[in-house]
């Protein structure tokens, strides 16, 4: 174990990120490379969960589009991350919410952190 921890810190370059969390809406800034050209594609949503630790950290975000969820995963030390905004912190009770997969409408909508009573 101590020979993937240290090519992991030897060869692996960490990018500094914000601090985000589980109910929190983020915009995720990817590099798309198509033949020999590339763009910047932005992913905004949810995140669902964060899971793992160190560098091997990846984190779940979801959006509506139309009638439809997306969801996609990203590893937090992905190359083709190029940045990532923190859009609103959101209050939730838990680290991973799940349960917002089956809600809808104004259901879905979750407390801003700023909003709240203390």
């Amino acid at each position: 174990m101590d020979l993937v921890k240290y090519v992991q810190d030897k060869y692996i370059t960490k990018k500094e990120f914000p601090e985000f969390k589980a109910g929190d809406t983020i915009t995720v800034y990817t590099e798309i490379k198509e033949g020999n050209k590339t763009r910047t594609q932005f992913f905004k949503g949810t995140v669902i969960q964060l899971r793992g630790t160190g560098l091997t950290k990846t984190f779940t975000i979801r959006k509506m589009s139309g009638d439809v969820g997306v969801e996609r995963v990203f590893p937090i030390n992905m190359p083709a991350l190029q940045k990532i905004e923190v859009n609103r912190q959101g209050k939730v009770r838990r680290a991973r919410i799940y349960y917002f997969r089956d809600l809808r409408g104004k259901k879905a909508r979750i407390k801003d952190k700023s909003y709240t009573k203390k």
